[in-house]
């Protein structure tokens, strides 16, 4: 189904869009949370004694 979709687009001139896997990534990416939620993410961080961004990171791995 993959490969007759691909054929499909080939033959209408569309562009097709590479693979989310062979995508590259930055490792960056911005999300906004509540003023609340940022305070609460600070202070588990500094009671942890590690970066904001390493405690987000560890949240997001789990």
């Amino acid at each position: 189904m993959v490969a007759e979709s691909v054929a499909d687009m080939r033959a209408n001139g569309e562009e097709v869009p590479v693979a989310l896997a062979e995508k590259h990534y930055s490792g960056e990416f911005r999300v906004r949370v509540p003023p609340e939620v940022h305070r609460a993410l600070a202070i588990q961080a500094a009671e942890q004694g590690v970066s904001l961004n390493r405690l987000a990171s560890a949240k997001l791995a789990a």
